[in-house]
């Protein structure tokens, strides 16, 4: 018996014995409801398919997506009359609903707009990997309960190329996510062309070593010694915004700021309060050196440098970052010092919200708002800052009491860079290994916990966070989010009515699916390992 024969043994001993119920939809995220009908659909080499105009990109992705996976391909029509398989739109329902209806002789998918549409054949996907060509009869109808569900992919500490970040892309949509937030600058590498500032990527994107093996405090640090770097161009950036567009994901770019910013300060050393010399990182943590806040040509390099990300990206939201601020190097320059002489500041903290209110507000006079993690919270901070919790779940309720909207990310639960079995050294590839985030505790994040009933508006939605200090290539980043990116992906949709042992019956379909697609994935606990 080969490798894959006894997984897959493996994996139909565990789901018989977990205590629960089959569900005959195995659909994840949980759909709203499944109603199952009497017959089958069988899809063969004459089933056509009709798509509604508007739905020309659903129709391509369903030939591109849904074909693959059986054994036979099908006809396009381009007439209602005579189609077996159907995509329309309908008014009745919201933009993300979608209402996917099989009987024995009509299927037919139907959303609020194409973004239902797209979710319904993701749904649809899920089915064929379960029963292949003959799906049972059935009605399914969804929507999701979060507005935001999405998954950072930091690039600066290991760099994707493009092909990689469109695969990633492709996890996000099949598992109805709908955000991508695209880690873009920090102190390992500065990632994105800037045309007006050359060196950001002649200099910024380059490092001239990696640390190898997991940092811990104490121990001697050891480098590989070999250069290390990469970036996008503006062309590129276009291409994978649009790749993402055609799967509904809005791709939100963080530019970091005023920490986290070696990539910049050593392409262009008078954006710092020293003047340098400054290098690009080469070890993780967390640098002193920050944007020089007294100067206003740091003011004028960053309005520039979004003036050419804003032209790039068309999400209404930009990140821009404001965590792990040291304030050493502010507190030691006359320049910042004079500022906030000028602005009447008490402290460096009030440095930082004058630095983040003069970005906020250039970006918001160009019709775009502003993400930043919770450390704003330490300062002043306008309600119209949206924040992503990230340190821990109670800077959530104080940000939802000083009436800011928020978006979930605790380390606890959304790390997925973090170690998933209690003993990663045995099990695992190199990671985070003294923290540890396993499938069952992603799945327990609630994000509407004590809050009151008012208060749940504030809550936009969820996000998994893959920061790549130990993920070197796709294989690796595949392995540690699988399948941990399916219960994040559930908490965001279906954090209503979820349920942890009726989440692990429906998840043998979605890893029928990871095999087929060719994703890599950790079984761990599917072997009794947690």
């Amino acid at each position: 018996m080969d490798g894959k024969m006894l997984k897959t043994v493996g994996l139909l001993l565990f789901f018989m014995w977990f205590p629960s119920v089959w569900c005959e939809a195995g659909i994840v995220p949980k759909p709203l409801s499944v109603i199952e009908r009497r017959g089958t659909f069988r899809i063969t080499p004459h089933t056509r398919l009709y798509a509604a105009e508007g739905l020309e990109s659903e129709a391509r992705l369903f030939m591109a997506d849904i074909v693959p996976l059986l054994d036979h391909g099908i006809a396009r029509s381009e007439q209602l009359r005579g189609a077996d398989i159907v995509l329309r739109l309908d008014s009745a329902l919201e933009a993300e609903e979608y209402l996917l209806q099989i009987a024995p002789g009509r299927m037919t998918l139907s959303g609020g707009t194409p973004c239902g549409v797209f979710y319904a054949l993701q749904s649809l996907r899920q089915l064929i990997a379960e029963h292949g060509a003959s799906i049972p009869a059935l009605e399914i109808h969804d929507k999701p309960d979060m507005v935001y569900r999405g998954a950072m992919l930091d690039v600066s500490r290991h760099f994707f190329p493009v092909e990689e970040v469109k695969r990633f892309i492709d996890l996000l949509a099949l598992h109805k996510l709908n955000r991508f937030h695209w880690h873009l600058t920090d102190d390992q590498g500065w990632r994105i062309e800037i045309r007006r500032y050359p060196r950001l990527t002649e200099i910024g994107s380059q490092r001239r070593e990696t640390l190898v093996g997991v940092m811990r405090e104490g121990e001697t640090m050891r480098f590989d010694h070999i250069p290390y770097g990469g970036y996008y161009t503006q062309d590129e950036v276009r291409e994978i915004v649009s790749y993402a567009a055609a799967r509904h994901i809005e791709v939100i770019p963080e530019i970091d700021m005023p920490g986290h910013g070696m990539g910049a300060l050593a392409a262009y050393p008078w954006l710092g309060c020293t003047g340098g010399p400054y290098e690009v990182w080469t070890r993780w943590g967390v640098s002193e050196d920050l944007y020089c806040a007294g100067r206003e040509t740091t003011f004028t390099f960053i309005e520039h440098v979004l003036s050419e990300i804003l032209a790039l990206f068309p999400s209404r939201q930009i990140h821009i970052g404001g965590d792990e601020c040291p304030v050493t190097r502010w507190q030691d320059c006359p320049q910042c010092r004079r500022r906030m002489q000028t602005e009447r500041l008490a402290d460096e903290t009030a440095l930082r919200s004058y630095f983040v209110r003069r970005i906020q507000q250039w970006l918001q006079a160009r019709g775009r708002e502003i993400i930043g993690w919770d450390e704003l919270l330490e300062g002043e901070l306008s309600s119209e800052v949206t924040l992503m919790v990230w340190r821990d779940p109670a800077h959530a309720y104080e940000a939802i009491r000083r009436g800011c909207r928020v978006i979930l990310s605790p380390k606890q639960y959304c790390y997925l860079d973090y170690s998933q079995t209690a003993d990663p050294v045995r099990y695992e590839p190199p990671c985070h290994d003294t923290r540890y985030v396993p499938l069952r505790q992603v799945y327990r994040l609630e994000p509407f916990d004590r809050l009151r009933p008012e208060e749940r508006s504030q809550v936009l939605g969820v996000q998994g966070n893959v920061w790549t200090e130990y993920m070197p290539d796709m294989e690796c980043l595949e392995f540690m989010i699988l399948p941990r990116l399916a219960a994040l992906a559930e908490v965001g949709w279906a954090c209503e009515r979820k349920c942890y042992s009726d989440f692990m019956t429906r998840m043998p379909v979605l890893i029928a699916l990871y095999e087929k697609l060719g994703y890599r994935y950790a079984d761990y606990v599917f072997r009794g390992i947690e």
